[in-house]
């Protein structure tokens, strides 16, 4: 998924899609079988056998154990592949020590344009000790990510047309680079596009008297962000609340009815599973808990 100026359409060649063959990966299947139609895109389908941790196992009972995951794995790679008639694909089960390795080498043979997957949304001591693979890849991702959390309503994204689309920004660089993306998607699918900035009382933007930026300047910077010649089939609506960041964004999306929000992220600095065990970003738990698909953009 890529744009050059934020009145430019995206384009979508190439999907890659990420599945454990989990209930959120089977949610996510039809939104990139449904955008690779819309956009005429090839879905490389990949799914990533990682090493269980065994207790007591002998090599022989290990060996047997590695072989009938593979097969389960492979048997269940064919039922994804049977949903993905219709669209051009390719589907591929391959080992690896962790979900990244394959996926980078994905990014480097398949040039996708676009992620799609589901998240399990783990929290506290589960996610410490299990982490999270979205996070991972949306944090390391050269390519926008598209992540159906568990909470996201039966159907509400299976057409991959969006109705409402909810752009949240801190106006970090971070969240600037996303902002093509909320423009465009909203004038593809002529959609009401929502601007949301959050207030958490810990912004850097500061007024003359060192308060803080103000609603009116927030307002302002929110409506920059649209470029002049947006074909936009209504006019932007900004929003500006006071609070929890992600909870404010769950809030405004659940509230405002949205079923697309767009986030800009920070990549991955030193080890990231170190970094995410034991502080929840707000671009997770909004990945984890939003009603709708998140789509996700590393500056």
């Amino acid at each position: 998924m890529s744009t050059t100026q934020s009145s430019v359409r995206i384009t979508v060649k190439n999907i890659l899609f990420l599945t454990d063959f989990s209930d959120p990966s089977e949610a996510a299947l039809p939104l990139a079988f449904a955008t690779a139609r819309e956009y005429g895109a090839t879905v490389h389908a990949l799914h990533v056998l990682v090493p269980k941790p065994s207790t007591y196992m002998s090599p022989d009972t290990t060996m047997a154990a590695i072989d009938a995951q593979e097969e389960c794995a492979v048997a269940d790679m064919q039922r994804v592949e049977s949903q993905l008639a219709g669209v051009t694909h390719d589907v591929r089960v391959v080992r690896g020590v962790d979900v990244w390795g394959p996926v980078e080498q994905a990014l480097e043979s398949c040039h996708p344009d676009l992620i799609v997957l589901g998240t399990h949304g783990r929290a506290g001591a589960q996610k410490m000790i299990l982490g999270s693979v979205a996070e991972e890849v949306f944090r390391r991702s050269p390519v926008p990510v598209l992540t159906v959390g568990p909470r996201a309503r039966d159907g509400m994204h299976g057409a991959a047309r969006f109705h409402r689309v909810l752009h949240a920004t801190d106006f970090s660089p971070e969240a600037r680079a996303a902002a093509p993306y909320a423009v465009s998607l909203a004038q593809e699918n002529q959609a009401h596009l929502i601007l949301l900035h959050v207030m958490d009382g810990k912004s850097t933007h500061l007024a003359p008297g060192g308060t803080g930026m103000s609603i009116a300047v927030a307002m302002h910077e929110l409506l920059e962000l649209i470029p002049g010649d947006a074909e936009l089939w209504c006019r932007p609506e900004p929003v500006v609340q006071y609070g929890q960041v992600a909870e404010r964004i769950l809030e405004e999306a659940k509230g405002r009815h949205a079923d697309l929000i767009v986030l800009g992220v920070r990549g991955a600095a030193g080890h990231l599973r170190a970094a995410t065990h034991f502080r929840r970003s707000v671009a997770y738990q909004v990945v984890a808990n939003a009603r709708c698909p998140v789509l996700t953009v590393r500056a």
